[in-house]
């Protein structure tokens, strides 16, 4: 929209200051600079700019960069130019400028070069240019024979080399829109557990087993499968039967940013269950520390860390289910954290408290709410105290080594 800078009805500086207050978010623009420039010169003479007091300039200085849509150091810099000579001119002395050294030429005789030889890098490709003009005597990379390595780097950005060139810049990160990055807030209810991996070593370029670990953040419950692969074809059923060996409802499922867990299978397969999906955050190594000290104090204590190779996952699964799982959480203490937070409000942890993880869970207030469908207190009862802590274990070593022995035939 074109605006006529004609304001010859505004007559007093308390004009100007009630015409500011009213017109405070608007702003005008002439339809040129030469135009703003003389309209600028009119109004200063029109007012006796350079007679008024500081408070009356200030606010002629306003008006004017109100009006013009001018900074307010490009204001002041017209203001000064009228004080000084008189007029506001615009400015005849023209710009410095740096001569264009490397022309379009050049720079396509720079991209014939490096869709030859797959852009090499600025070094190897200064190397190439100055072999074409003094070893093969071609004149026409005389010039590109003595740019800098540097200026490489500028004529490859140029709209001209971009639209030419064949090669690739590097693969740009995605972000994947599955799971929400941020660490899940428990509330102090069970039901968001933590997950990861534990692959179980190679041997000549074969893979091994792959340990899948679930650990409850609030009850430590923890529940170990063993798969072949860690591929979605294989987790989507491993992670479905995890999930429904916890007495309890599963709220949240937080996972590291690896493919096996953050994919469309296993998120589909969450969506069905009505499980929300976290994953951790960039630089935040603590996120998923629980189950990671768990890998260690668990998985490796009792696995150790040869190669086991990948058709022993069934096996090993079935020991998992139906002794290891049933040890740690009815059977193996757990350390569990007391926090309190300083004067200045650092927090501080200490395990003080010794449980096993069934009995952490059912001193959590009105904990028979968290039960899923058709578990109870007294079908839980009966697998947790049929044997003492020290005949299941011993009954788990036994099995285990069975299991050992078993796989070394």
């Amino acid at each position: 929209m074109t605006v006529n800078m004609d304001d010859s009805h505004i007559v007093s500086v308390a004009q100007i200051r009630l015409f500011l207050e009213k017109s405070a978010l608007v702003n005008f623009k002439g339809v040129s600079r030469k135009e703003k420039y003389q309209w600028i010169e009119n109004t200063m003479n029109r007012f006796g700019y350079l007679k008024l007091g500081r408070n009356d300039k200030g606010i002629i200085r306003n008006y004017i960069i109100q009006m013009t849509g001018f900074s307010p150091a490009q204001a002041g810099r017209l203001i000064k130019k009228k004080k000084k000579t008189g007029k506001v001119l615009a400015s005849s002395t023209k710009r410095n400028s740096f001569p264009i050294k490397y022309t379009p030429e050049d720079i396509a005789r720079l991209v014939d070069t490096d869709n030859a030889h797959s852009r090499l890098s600025g070094k190897a490709t200064k190397e190439i240019l100055v072999r074409e003009f003094e070893k093969f005597k071609k004149k026409d990379y005389e010039r590109l024979s003595k740019i800098s390595v540097s200026h490489i780097y500028n004529l490859r950005v140029k709209k001209q080399y971009t639209s030419a060139s064949l090669t690739y810049t590097k693969t740009q990160a995605t972000n994947v829109q599955i799971g929400e990055r941020r660490k899940p807030d428990n509330g102090g209810e069970p039901g968001y557990v933590r997950v990861d991996s534990v692959h179980q070593g190679d041997l000549n370029g074969i893979k091994g087993v792959y340990h899948i670990n679930v650990v409850d953040e609030v009850t430590q419950w923890e529940v170990i499968g063993c798969t072949e692969k860690i591929t979605e074809q294989y987790l989507e059923i491993l992670l479905e039967e995890l999930i429904e060996q916890f007495p309890y409802k599963i709220i949240n499922f937080h996972s590291d940013n690896g493919g096996e867990y953050i994919n469309k299978t296993v998120a589909k397969l969450l969506n069905k269950l009505v499980i929300d999906q976290t994953k951790s955050r960039s630089g935040r190594c603590n996120d998923n520390a629980l189950v990671e000290c768990k890998n260690g104090a668990v998985i490796r204590k009792h696995m150790g860390r040869s190669h086991i190779s990948q058709k022993h996952a069934k096996p090993i699964n079935k020991f998992y289910k139906e002794y290891f799982n049933p040890y740690l959480n009815y059977h193996r203490p757990s350390c569990y954290p007391t926090i309190s937070f300083a004067d200045n409000g650092k927090r501080k942890k200490i395990y003080d408290v010794c449980m096993i993880p069934y009995e952490k869970f059912k001193s959590l207030e009105n904990a028979a709410r968290y039960l899923r469908h058709g578990i109870t207190f007294e079908i839980l009862d009966a697998i947790a105290y049929e044997k003492s802590d020290n005949e299941y274990a011993a009954l788990m070593q036994k099995k285990k080594k069975e299991m050992f022995n078993n796989l070394s035939k």
